[in-house]
């Protein structure tokens, strides 16, 4: 097949209009399955979470996971959706391996939210709104993996193996109303909004949206429209694209191919497609099936959902604060730039700063200590931040010994190496290693008595007026006592014997 012919990105916003419609799925951190009580974890051993429920054996009967639809009913409320009094779950009859039953247990024309949107942060400090028509929720497949071939799709692969752990997996999914009016800026509102969804589901506490690991996907719908034009083309779907980046990369891709087949005079296929991380390009899937072809039917086998009114206002009582309100809150109280805000949070930092700030610590100490020294120590192990064995408590203790004036800087990193090293609590670990400082004048004074003698040319210099000289003693002292000595205090006793 020959490359497509791609448009200028300019070219094509001069002749067409985009339409987005994104499908973002989310996988719930429920302990058990939608329907059965099989584990979730994620990364078990294949096939060893599964039972005749998710396995769709003759006879088993499925029943409702009662925290997935808390999830459920407070994504919608997030999402300022209409929580539906009622609803059913439907059939929805495809046949493919990573279906156990032939079968998708989903919502079809009764979902449990309606009608919401969510205010997009872009990169420039304004604001887009996306509309949201629906979040349903539905279970996960099985996961297929083709062996063989080159591309690690079914077609070409010698054989193909089979792992139902993740079959019966809660799943939300969310789809937007047409986004329109978008112009230049689709590719970065697509990002942005994925962005936006991500960090409203981490701060609901309902997945740990790693994209990487499947539990956060995002299809991409993109159609265009001719100037002038007042109904939406032919739209592809470009499916589980796994990275924020890559939903960017993926939209403008779309964009650009699209606009070559209608400038050759061509029509666009309805079709789901595949991106290629490697080269940022997508490519043919399968013709797009319409909702006829499910065959959709209420599900026989479960009772519909009706939350009451007095259980879904407990549920909104529970909301945690926006992550973008939560962000402008604390650039104001910290007098952060926007700049350094973006830092934080691209490193993962701002979350531990926080809980940091809340055990006690000043906002400037704990974030130096997070962004400056423990990030160099994430990095020397090859871990995110907050997968280093420290806790933000156990780092505004530190915080709090170095304000006391019972650790110096130099011997608070040594506190946190062995906090790091499974040492103990910070406490245990100056007792343990002996770094309290020395601040007893006692002790201190002989050692500067014996600096001085070492050195009676400084001495000499800081008799006569050259109190800078005084660092040389200080320095001395401090080599004398392991780095533990009180530097301020040292100095103030160098100055005193000298005067």
């Amino acid at each position: 097949m020959s490359a497509p012919t791609l448009v200028d990105y300019a070219d094509v916003l001069e002749r067409f209009d985009p339409v987005l419609g994104l499908e973002v799925h989310v996988e719930l951190n429920t302990q058990t399955k939608m329907f059965c009580g099989c584990p979730t974890a994620f990364g078990a051993e294949p096939n060893t979470q599964v039972c005749p429920v998710c396995l769709g054996l003759p006879g088993a009967l499925p029943v409702v996971n009662r925290s997935a639809v808390e999830s459920a009913i407070r994504i919608g409320l997030a999402l300022n959706c209409t929580i539906a009094p009622w609803g059913r779950f439907a059939r929805k009859n495809y046949f493919y391996p990573d279906m156990p039953k032939n079968f998708q247990t989903s919502q079809y024309d009764e979902p449990i939210a309606v009608n919401g949107y969510l205010d997009v942060p872009l990169d420039d400090g304004s604001v887009f709104r996306v509309e949201i028509e629906r979040a349903h929720m539905e279970e996960d497949t099985g996961k297929s993996l083709h062996v063989g071939g080159a591309t690690g799709r079914i077609h070409g692969a010698e054989y193909s193996l089979l792992d139902y752990n993740r079959a019966g997996v809660p799943l939300i999914e969310i789809v937007t109303k047409p986004v329109v009016g978008t112009g230049e800026r689709a590719p970065e509102v697509a990002r942005a909004y994925v962005t936006a969804l991500r960090d409203l589901l981490r701060a609901l506490g309902v997945s740990d949206v790693r994209m990487d690991q499947g539990s956060l996907r995002c299809d991409a719908n993109v159609s265009l429209m001719p100037k002038g034009a007042t109904e939406f083309g032919t739209r592809t779907e470009t499916k589980n694209v796994n990275s924020l980046r890559s939903v960017e990369r993926a939209v403008r891709y779309e964009m650009t191919r699209q606009a070559g087949v209608l400038l050759a005079g061509e029509r666009v296929t309805q079709e789901t497609r595949h991106f290629d991380e490697s080269t940022g390009t997508t490519s043919a899937g399968r013709t797009k099936e319409t909702a006829e072809d499910y065959r959709y039917f209420p599900e026989p086998d479960l009772v519909p959902i009706a939350p009451p009114a007095e259980w879904i206002e407990e549920l909104r009582a529970t909301l945690p604060e926006l992550p973008w309100e939560r962000r402008r809150r604390i650039t104001a109280e910290w007098g952060l730039t926007d700049l350094e805000l973006r830092d934080l949070v691209n490193a993962g930092a701002l979350d531990l700063i926080e809980s940091t700030v809340a055990a006690g610590a000043p906002a400037g100490e704990a974030r130096s200590w997070w962004v400056s020294y423990l990030t160099q120590q994430a990095n020397a192990r090859g871990v995110e931040l907050a997968g280093l064995p420290i806790t933000p408590a156990q780092v505004a203790r530190v915080i709090a010994l170095v304000a006391a004036g019972e650790l110096s800087n130099k011997l608070a990193r040594q506190v946190v190496d062995g906090v790091l090293a499974g040492e103990g609590e910070p406490d245990d670990v100056v007792a343990a290693r002996g770094l309290a400082v020395v601040s007893d004048d006692t002790a201190l004074l002989a050692a500067v008595d014996e600096a001085l003698a070492a050195q009676p040319d400084v001495a000499e210099k800081i008799r006569g007026g050259k109190v800078q000289a005084a660092g040389a003693i200080v320095g001395a002292v401090m080599k004398a006592t392991k780095g533990q000595a009180d530097a301020k205090r040292v100095r103030e006793l160098v100055i005193e014997r000298c005067s």
